[in-house]
Formats: C-alpha cells, sequence, structure tokens
C-alpha cells in the first residue's frame, strides 16, 4: 500500500467543513447513548480534552439491575425451555426488529438557523453508508467553518425521534484509513473526507513520515528580490485601478456624447418602419383580395337568386303542367296498354297456338300454325323422317314470335334469338364458351350426340327467354319445359282487358312502304330526278313529300293499293299481317326519311 493511502494528507488545522464528503453510523444503539459518562466532560471536546480522554480508561454507562450481566452461573436460554419453534422465531424477529430503525441525519453551522445538509432516508439497519456530498458550493463562511454539529434522527414505531446530537471539531478527528476489521463503539459516527476516513473515537497509528534529504532552495537574495517585485506588481495594479476609477469619474462629471445614443436610436426607427412598411402591404394585399373576394360572392349571390328565381318560376309553371301532365302520362300509358292489347292480340291471331284434345295425346300438348311441338320432352321417333322437319318448323315459329314480343313488350332478352324459320339460332353471351361455340342450333341436327346435346341447350335457352317475358308481366312459372303453354298464357295475359281494343292508326306504314320503294326506284332515277322530286334538299323533305314524289313517277298504282289494303277494299292480300310486322320500324324510317 503506497504511503498517500496510509496516512492523511491534510494537516488538522487545515480541515474544513468544504473537505467533508460523507458520513457513515455504525452500531445503532438505543440504549448507551455514548461510551462514557455524560458529564461536563463530554461537552468539552477540545483536542487537549479527547486526547486525555483517549489516554484514560473507558468509563461504562451505569447499568440498572435489569441490565446488569448474568453471572456465569445463570442460563438464559431456560426461558425458552418448552417454547414451540413459532415462539423462537418471533421472539428472535421482535429482538432484531427492536435493533432497527430508519434514519437520516442534519448538518448545522453555528449562525445558520436551517440545516446546511440533509441526508436521504435509509431504511431499517443498524450500520448506515449515507450517499456522499459536495459542499464546497455552500457560502464560504459556511465551507470554511471546522466545527460542524450532526443530528442524527431515528424512526421507529411510526415515530421520529432525536437520537444523537453531536459538536464535532474536524480538527480533532482521528485518522482511520479503512473500516475494515474496525470494532466501533455503539452510535459511532465516520467521517469520509476528501483524503480518507476518520473517526472521534478510533485512531489508527499510522507509520511516522520517512526522512526526506534536503533539497536546495533559492538564495535569501533570490527571494527578496522576488518578494520586491511582487510588491511591485500589486502596486502597479492599485495604480490602474485608481486610474480607471478617476477616469470613469471624469466621464460621469462631463456631459454625455448623444450621437451614437441617438445613432442607434435611428436604426431602431428605421427598423420599425421597415417593418410597418411590410405589414401596411401586406394589409393592402389583404384588402384587395378580400374586395375581390367579397365582389365575387356578391355576383355568386345574384347568380344564385336569378337561379332560385327562374327555379321559383319553373316551379309553377311545371306546377300548373303537373295535373295536365299526370292526365297525359295516365292516357299514354293506357294507349300504350291498349296498344299492346291489341299487338299481342294480332300476334295470337297470326301465330295461332291452339291445344290439342285429341284421345291419346299428353296433356298440356298446343300447336303453333297447326305444327304440334312437344313440351322439350320428346321420342327419338320424332326426330325421323318428317318430324325432324315439323319440329323444327315449330321451334321458327316459337323463335320468330319470341323475338317480336321482346320488341312489344319492351324487355331484352338474355339469350339473342335469331329467327331464320327452320333454321333459327340462339345465341348464348353468358357462358364462359368461345366465340365460334356460342350459336345454337333451334332446329333438329345431324351429328350425333354432341349435336343432339346443342339442340337441346338451344331449346332450354329459348324456354329462358320466354320465362324473362313472363315474369317482365308479373306471371309466374311452373315450368320451363312447357314452351307452347307458356306462351299461349303470356299472350292470354297481355291481350286481357276490360275496355275496347283501340284501332290501328290509319296511315302508319306508308313512310315505310315508301322508303323500301324508294329504294328500289332510286336505281333508275339520275341525281336531277332525284332532287326534282325531292323539292333540292333531303333535309327539308318528310315522309309525305318523299310519298308525293315517288308517286308522281312510278308509286300511284302501289300507293292505291297499300291505301286500299288498310282500309280494307282490295289491296295487297296479306297486308295486315305484314303491316303487324312492320309496326315498330315505321318510327325508325320517318325519321331515317326526314333526315
Amino acid at each position: 500500500m503506497s504511503a498517500e493511502s496510509t496516512r492523511p494528507l491534510l494537516l488538522p488545522q487545515n480541515r474544513k467543513l468544504r473537505h467533508l464528503r460523507g458520513i457513515s453510523l455504525r452500531n445503532l444503539a438505543f440504549t448507551r447513548p455514548r461510551g462514557r459518562t455524560i458529564d461536563d466532560a463530554a461537552l468539552n471536546k477540545s483536542p487537549a480534552k479527547l486526547e486525555s480522554l483517549r489516554n484514560s480508561p473507558q468509563i461504562h454507562h451505569a447499568l440498572s439491575s435489569e441490565q446488569l450481566r448474568p453471572g456465569p452461573g445463570r442460563r438464559r436460554s431456560t426461558n425458552l425451555v418448552g417454547a414451540s419453534p413459532v415462539t423462537r422465531q418471533k421472539r428472535i424477529e421482535d429482538t432484531f426488529d427492536s435493533k432497527l430503525a430508519d434514519a437520516f441525519f442534519s448538518l448545522h453551522v453555528e449562525g445558520e438557523e436551517e440545516p446546511v445538509y440533509i441526508s436521504e432516508v435509509a431504511e431499517r439497519a443498524t450500520n448506515f453508508n449515507f450517499s456522499l456530498f459536495e459542499l464546497s458550493e455552500l457560502d464560504s463562511t459556511i465551507t470554511q467553518t471546522p466545527r460542524v454539529t450532526i443530528k442524527i434522527w431515528t424512526n421507529r414505531h411510526d415515530t421520529w425521534s432525536l437520537l444523537l446530537e453531536d459538536d464535532v471539531d474536524l480538527r480533532a478527528l482521528n485518522w482511520l484509513g479503512t473500516m475494515q476489521n474496525v470494532h466501533f463503539p455503539p452510535n459511532s459516527l465516520v467521517f469520509h473526507m476528501v483524503d480518507g476516513i476518520y473517526s472521534l473515537e478510533l485512531s489508527n497509528k499510522y507509520p511516522p513520515p520517512k526522512k526526506m534529504p534536503p533539497i536546495p532552495t533559492s538564495s535569501y537574495n533570490a527571494l527578496m528580490r522576488l518578494a520586491t517585485l511582487d510588491n511591485s506588481i500589486q502596486d502597479a495594479l492599485a495604480t490602474r485601478e485608481s486610474l480607471t476609477r478617476q477616469i470613469n469619474d471624469l466621464l460621469a462629471k462631463e456631459t454625455p456624447n448623444q450621437v451614437p445614443a441617438a445613432q442607434d436610436s435611428l436604426a431602431l426607427a428605421e427598423k420599425y418602419l421597415a417593418v410597418q412598411k411590410r405589414t401596411v402591404e401586406a394589409s393592402k394585399k389583404r384588402n384587395q383580395e378580400l374586395r375581390a373576394s367579397i365582389e365575387a360572392r356578391r355576383s355568386a349571390i345574384a347568380e344564385g337568386r336569378a337561379l332560385q328565381e327562374r327555379a321559383e318560376t319553373d316551379v309553377n309553371n311545371a306546377t300548373e303542367k303537373l295535373a295536365h301532365s299526370k292526365i297525359l302520362l295516365a292516357r299514354t300509358r293506357e294507349q300504350i296498354h291498349g296498344q299492346r292489347r291489341r299487338i299481342c292480340e294480332d300476334l295470337d291471331r297470326i301465330w295461332r297456338i291452339n291445344s290439342v284434345s285429341t284421345p291419346g295425346t299428353p296433356p298440356l300438348s298446343f300447336t303453333i300454325c297447326d305444327l304440334p311441338l312437344p313440351n322439350t320432352i320428346y321420342d327419338d321417333a320424332l326426330l325421323k323422317g318428317t318430324g325432324s322437319d315439323t319440329l323444327s318448323a315449330a321451334l321458327g315459329y316459337v323463335a320468330q314470335l319470341t323475338d317480336n314480343l321482346q320488341c312489344y313488350l319492351g324487355v331484352p332478352l338474355p339469350y339473342p334469338i335469331r329467327p331464320y324459320g327452320s333454321r333459327s339460332t340462339i345465341r348464348d353471351e353468358i357462358s364462359q364458351l368461345p366465340d365460334t361455340q356460342r350459336d345454337f342450333p333451334l332446329y333438329v341436327p345431324r351429328g350425333g350426340s354432341s349435336a343432339q346435346y346443342r339442340f337441346d341447350y338451344g331449346w332450354f335457352l329459348l324456354n329462358k327467354d320466354i320465362e324473362t317475358l313472363c315474369v317482365s308481366q308479373g306471371l309466374k312459372v311452373v315450368d320451363i319445359r312447357h314452351t307452347l303453354p307458356n306462351l299461349k298464357y303470356l299472350l292470354y295475359v297481355c291481350s286481357a282487358g276490360t275496355d275496347e281494343i283501340p284501332d290501328r292508326k290509319r296511315g302508319g306504314v306508308r313512310g315505310l312502304w315508301a322508303g323500301r320503294y324508294r329504294n328500289l326506284t332510286v336505281a333508275g332515277m339520275t341525281a336531277d330526278d332525284e332532287a326534282s322530286s325531292f323539292g333540292g334538299s333531303r333535309r327539308g323533305s318528310d315522309a309525305s313529300s318523299v310519298v308525293g314524289g315517288i308517286g308522281q313517277r312510278r308509286g300511284e298504282d302501289l300507293r292505291g293499293k297499300i291505301i286500299g289494303g288498310s282500309t280494307g277494299n282490295g289491296g295487297v292480300p296479306g297486308f295486315e299481317e305484314a303491316e303487324v310486322k312492320m309496326t315498330l320500324r315505321t318510327k325508325g324510317m320517318r325519321e331515317s326519311v326526314a333526315q
């Protein structure tokens, strides 16, 4: 161990409160305040008195009869004879708890009412190592004092009390160096200084310092010259301070120069002026923006009010026309319903669907145009000979009737139909099939089982289209395989009603027939003839002018036949059936001719 750790570095007279770094308490006891008598000698703690006390034999505190040490022949363990282990454990715990307590200390200096330092609270122990502290930041009058009063506060049974108050002179402390293997008396204080550990009661004899050989130093003359030089420097510093004070006094007495202050004020005013100018510019810009916004809002409000007035006028006009529009709407719906009844009745007359009551025929057997059509279930004998042609023709009639019904009822079919008579087809645009395999035949094929399957599937799609038409009219289909019964039921419901069936509008197909014969005659007409027949302009002509132009050249006799057929006075034979089929395209043909 080095010499610096085995002996103190501070001389006793140099120990101050600023050198104190910590305090520890050893062997906490509540029965013996100190290890000596309490008299005037305990209050006198001068170094000479403490030295004489250490050299004198130690005097113990007087004990009562209950605290006397037991004699050698007396056994104290007989008190626990026959006691249970729980009782013994309880007695040991009580004995141990009676020696434990919570504690903290406070440092007091003479002349200060409040403590200069209060430590943290250490809980339930007999030996306390409080945290180290630093007192150099306090006032110099406190840190330079060598005397300090230490108060130890303890807590037992939730009650704080002063256990020990000791006035310590740091110059009278004894060097310990370490706390290992040291037997401390009860309530012993240990002081941690900057150079080691000290105690008030105990001491550790350290070896005397080694004799060092004398070291040569400066001569007397050199020291005197150094002292003279130091005095000169001090005089120069004092002179400088005096001159500085005199100059400051003279400057204070003279009239102060206001130019720098005025310059500073001017610079500050210019800075404030620039800030205010920027603020004014921003305010002007904001004012202009607000004015523009207000003008825009006013114009928008005026436009909104004008729109409201126009809307109010429109609402008033519409309110006046609402009753008439409702009546017109109801009348139009009634007319549409009546025209549909008439068309469905005409379709029922064109494609005659009649029931077969011949004995031996299956129930719900119907014919269309005198051609029998089974309800999807048929015999293989039906596909041989003329039976296949009959079945294909019947399905062609059904396809044509279904395709016309979608136009008159305004219901698009999910599976489009291409009516080609006995070679009609139907297309499946819903299933995930190649584009080349989406067309299915509605006629008896020739090609084996795969062709037969495609025919059955096409018939199934035709039945689904008929079901779609029935559902659109609020009808519930019991079995979609009943092709003709479902069609008959649909035509019967669509043509039913209590009112009279309205008449067909006369002249409704004149433009259509005029358009057809215009295409037949336009090939034999020159450009000048066509221009003269149409009045020189296509856009200015209408359906009546077209009919008139064609009648002047080649259509007078045909026009008479058409009009005669529409009125029932001779005319083209079977024209009524043709008129029914072409009524849907009349409006579109009129628009194309007018353009």
